[in-house]
């Protein structure tokens, strides 16, 4: 025998996620059997048509028990970090001794839900029907039946609903504009546990819904005779037909709650981990850790590798005929072997290198060092080394670097050679060894030497920056490039490097002595090699300048000053040359030729006071001014450890590798890079970085790039893997964080999980009082508050100043590629991007979800739904009149009680990229194409034309919403402008007569007399708009001026 539950709907569900609505699903309890539907998200009105069936265990005790139905809120689809991962909505406990003994007998009836404590919120009801299936019928039966039961029942409602009832267009939008994955989710539960079925809709009279009866159980169940059913008579609401092919879930075996359907995000989410290091550990399992690695290194778990420094040889024997020896060093240690490089006719050789061996390729007892001398056809052996791998010593930092020493070479047999000594250095140490940025790794042997360069941990740091500011006042005895001919109007060109700017025609046209007055800001980076460059040019014709004059200025002192102080800085007249090009003008021969010259008159300035933006503020890790003399202390160190990655996505198919993985890590102007894996798709990294922190408000970028670069691809572009952002705000003091983060690539095709990034963060605290002070000053230097820079020209400073980092930094060995900087710096995100304005939009939206919650509460107080909370409120609204101190009081202690409360439920994780909240998931795929499209756009023409009537009908539905306001706003100005003199007569006589009464009135009954009013009973209010509503209404706007 089984139980089966249909679960229909449910309606007016309370609302539970802030934004007046829930997201609901239902939890079935039967005899320590629990099953669950699907989550609807955001529905207050949830229809789910599914069907849960249960075994009856002994039908002798089927009539004592009973059925709990439990409406549940999902939580996790609003807070992945939430503590409780559900919230109550209401429940229904039936007695089984009501149920129906067949699927004919049953029928659709709805429950109200009932409160589970004395201060439950709960409201609507849900609609279910429950019968009984003989277990001698075969898997197929309780869907057949369902199907044919549910036909028969809602064949005829669903007929007089299309007849009667009107549609309701709320419910049509909402279904038309339902996000299209939850369907998605019930298609797994569906294929693992569901059998569908197809309805055939049978022929029925109209006729009258009949008023149908269910029975409950009281919550304290007794004994048989005192459990006899409560008959109760409820009306019951037909629902709407279910959909083609109806879930039927079928029974299992007793277990905990069934797994929910993945909320969207869930597989996005950070995963803690507790790994083996120094820093978690307690203080004697530390004490113990620090015998295995530096305690500089307490945040990455301890490698051991095998160092071998090859420094040199010496009195090396000759093994060719002409008695020249090319001698190389190779170091043997099972499969892997290192190879030196090899230096012709020379003896006595020096070579310092390194080379590294995992302890995971530690494959032979021996280590052998052999010397060979390179020939064309096969290299001659000279001499080697063995040693034993027990008889290696091991070496901790912080103890000073182990000595070499001089080993004679001996031949094959193990005989010593009467000449030739190798030195080199063995010993056993962790990645916290100095040698180990340097050092040839046992898996990159075989990379050339060109490759291999690139694969090695580097820290870099950005170019200084600053601000070159450009004043260009005017022209003096300006002389047309031709004789004979009229001046043209003169334009300024100003450039330093690849930035060109362009002043206006000046001022009067033609005149020899111009005007221009306008003001330019150029980012210069240290040294400053590149000089300023300023010509004067005149506007022949349309397209066409030809040079008047040029000077040339170095930005460097006593040139150009810095203006450290936001001090009034002193202009300078420069002489013009007539020379056509920088390097003529640079040598000053026309200025020889030629005793009388053209002036132009500058104002120039280093303006270090301000700081140079190459980062969006919202995600900036460096917010200090470039004057050093200006910066302040710092505040902590940031530690970074970069430990691992997982399940990474194999990128090099065709080239017959995996993937070659390497990361970096921006934090102000230090940058570093890991070294790179070869050929794994699980990287083992361990890599230990610090950094001063200068302000908590700051963010920590972490990328995984793949490395293309190794083999001959110095062409290829090295393919982004995912990017993880920290914010130090948002992290405790002296807490180790260990997580994997997920690595998310988003493409035209969609978004995919590309891999997890596995970081041990702790942000420690030096100063507490200056860090607690930075909360109080302004994020950025006074300088941007005092002489602000205007929006436009701040986002051409900042991609000026992309181009400089990612052009420096290229230019460093190895180089840090210009895609891999371009991508930590965001380059690309002041793009237009249709799925970025959706979820900017909805970030606006969820901003009043608070305001428009507290408005229907209080419209919910004003309507009397809930009398005793009313009259509580009535109680406190009096006591504020009559006591008005209390008023700011009662306000701030309830943001503190509302603070502690929330405490509980603090964060837990550090925050990381919501897809949810970055709208990704849902992203349809031609709004991912436009955005990842190229500028200017190389689609073709429809598909532009489409896209462009697409942000038409956007841009009119914002136009409709700004006309909207501007309507209210007018509408409010025409109160006293006399536009319609009837209304503003009413409104002046009207005002006159509150100013009276509000005046001989006492302040507190004023009040009391509102507050009552606006608190008055149902009974007593209109269903119709107030008088002053329909008085504001009818105000004159200027919609009407528009044309």
């Amino acid at each position: 025998m089984k139980l089966a539950v249909e679960i229909s709907d449910a309606a007016d569900l309370a609302p539970k996620d802030g934004a007046a609505s829930c997201n609901p699903y239902v939890e079935v309890d039967f005899d320590d059997q629990r099953q669950r539907t699907a989550t609807k998200p955001a529905d207050r009105n949830p229809y789910w048509n599914q069907t849960l069936v249960f075994d009856v265990r002994d039908p002798a005790r089927f009539p004592s028990l009973a059925i709990d139905v439990s409406v549940l809120h999902d939580r996790r689809l609003q807070d992945h970090n939430a503590l409780r991962p559900h919230t109550f909505l209401g429940r229904v406990r039936i007695n089984a001794a009501s149920v129906a003994q067949s699927p004919q007998e049953a029928v659709l009836q709805r429950y109200p839900l009932e409160k589970r404590g004395l201060f439950s919120r709960v409201s609507g009801d849900i609609a279910l029907r429950i019968y009984l299936i003989n277990s001698s019928s075969s898997n197929d039966e309780p869907a057949a039946a369902a199907s044919s039961s549910m036909d028969n029942h809602h064949h005829h409602q669903q007929q007089q609903q299309q007849q009667e009832e009107p549609l309701d267009p709320e419910r049509i939008v909402r279904s038309a504009f339902a996000p299209p994955h939850e369907q998605q989710q019930q298609q797994p539960e569906q294929g693992k546990s569901g059998i569908s079925s197809s309805h055939d809709h049978g022929d029925h009279d109209d006729q009258e819904p009949r008023p149908r009866i269910f029975r409950s159980v009281p919550a304290a169940a007794g004994d048989q005779h005192q459990q006899q059913p409560r008959r109760a008579t409820l009306h019951a609401v037909a629902a709407p037909p279910p959909p083609p092919g109806q879930t039927v879930v079928m029974p299992r075996p007793p277990a905990p709650a069934a797994a929910a359907a993945p909320p969207p995000g869930g597989a996005y989410g950070l995963v803690e981990t507790k790994p083996p290091l120094p820093a978690k550990m307690g203080p004697r399992a530390a004490a113990a850790a620090a015998a295995k690695i530096a305690s500089t290194y307490d945040m990455v778990e301890p490698m051991t590798y095998l160092y071998v420094s090859v420094i040199k040889a010496r009195d090396l024997p000759t093994m060719d005929v002409t008695g020249a020896l090319d001698p190389f060093v190779e170091v043997k240690l099972g499969n892997f072997k290192g190879v030196t490089k090899h230096l012709e006719k020379n003896p006595n050789p020096v070579w310092r290198q390194t080379f590294a061996f995992s302890s995971e390729h530690l494959q032979s007892n021996q280590l052998e060092v052999v010397v060979k001398d390179k020939d064309m056809i096969k290299d001659d052996f000279v001499g080697r080394v063995i040693f034993d791998m027990t008889d290696i010593p091991a070496r901790l930092p912080p103890d000073s670097p182990l000595a070499p020493q001089w080993y004679r070479l001996a031949d094959r047999s193990g005989e010593k050679l009467r000449h030739g000594e190798i030195m080199l250095a063995v010993w056993k140490g962790t990645q916290a060894d100095e040698a180990f940025p340097e050092a040839w790794h046992s898996d990159a042997h075989s990379l050339p030497l060109e490759g291999l360069a690139s694969t090695r941990s580097k820290v870099y740091y950005s170019p200084k920056l600053a601000y070159l500011k450009v004043v260009v006042i005017a022209a003096q005895d300006v002389v047309p490039a031709e004789k004979g001919r009229a001046l043209a109007p003169t334009i300024a060109k100003i450039q330093l490097g690849g930035q060109v700017r362009r002043t206006r025609p000046g001022q009067p046209q033609g005149s020899a002595n111009p005007v221009w007055n306008e003001e330019f800001m150029f980012v210069a980076g240290e040294p400053f090699d590149e000089p300023l460059v300023v010509t004067v040019e005149e506007r022949v014709a349309a397209g066409r300048d030809e040079a008047v004059g040029r000077v040339i200025v170095p930005v460097a002192a006593p040139y150009v000053p810095r203006n450290d102080l936001a001090k009034a800085v002193d202009s300078k007249w420069f002489n013009l040359s007539r020379a056509l090009t920088a390097d003529e003008a640079a040598a000053g021969k026309a200025g020889k030729d030629r005793p009388f010259s053209s002036k132009i008159h500058l104002r120039l300035s280093l303006e270090t006071a301000y700081h140079v933006l190459d980062e969006s503020t919202h995600y900036a890790s460096d917010l200090q001014p470039s004057a050093k003399k200006l910066r302040k202390g710092s505040i902590g160190i940031l530690e970074l450890g970069i430990l691992s990655a997982r399940n990474l996505v194999p990128s090099k198919a065709k080239e017959g590798r995996l993937a070659d993985p390497y990361c970096v890590a921006k934090y102000g102007a230090k940058w570093v890079r890991t070294r790179t894996a070869l050929n794994t798709l699980a990287p083992r990294w361990n890599e230990q970085y610090t950094w001063e922190v200068f302000d908590p408000c700051t963010v920590l970028t972490v990328a995984v790039f793949d490395n293309n670069g190794l083999l001959g691809g110095e062409g290829k572009a090295d393919q982004r893997v995912g990017k993880v952002r920290v914010r130090l705000s948002t992290l405790e003091i002296d807490r180790v964080y260990t997580h994997f983060y997920p690595l998310m690539a988003l493409s035209p095709s969609g978004l995919k999980k590309t891999g997890e990034l596995h970081l041990a963060v702790r942000f420690t605290c030096t100063a507490w009082a200056n860090m607690l002070g930075m909360y109080g000053r302004p994020l950025l230097p006074k300088m941007h508050y005092t002489h602000p820079i205007s929006v436009l020209q701040l986002d051409y400073l900042r991609f000026q100043a992309m181009q400089m980092v990612a052009a420096r930094l290229g230019r460093a060995e190895p180089p840090l590629r210009r895609e891999v900087v371009e991508y930590m710096l965001d380059v690309d995100s002041h793009m237009f991007s249709l799925r970025r304005s959706k979820a900017n939009f909805y970030r606006v939206t969820s901003l009043f979800s608070g305001a428009v919650a507290v408005a229907k509460w209080m419209d919910g107080i004003c309507k009397w739904k809930n009398p005793l909370t009313t009259v509580l409120v009535h109680v406190l609204f009096l006591i504020l009149v009559c006591y008005p101190e209390l008023i700011l009081p009662t306000v701030f202690l309830y943001l503190f009680m509302i603070g502690v409360w929330n405490y509980r439920r603090r964060p837990r994780k550090p925050p990381h990229m919501d897809t949810v909240l970055s709208h990704a998931e849902l992203a349809h795929p031609d709004e991912l194409d436009e955005e990842f499209d190229s500028f200017p756009t190389g689609k073709p023409g429809d598909v532009v034309r489409m896209r462009y009537d697409r942000l038409r009908s956007v841009a009119g539905r914002v136009q409709t919403v700004v006309g909207d306001l501007a309507t209210q706003g007018e509408r409010a100005q025409s109160l006293l402008s006399w536009r319609d003199p009837r209304a503003t007569a009413i409104f002046i006589i009207l005002s006159l007569l509150a100013a009276v009464v509000l005046y001989v009135t006492p302040f507190q009954v004023v009040a009391v007399v509102a507050g009552l009013y606006l608190l008055r009973h149902p009974r007593f209010r209109s269903k119709q708009p107030s008088v002053p509503f329909n008085f504001y209404k009818r105000l004159p706007a200027k919609t009407d001026m528009l044309l």
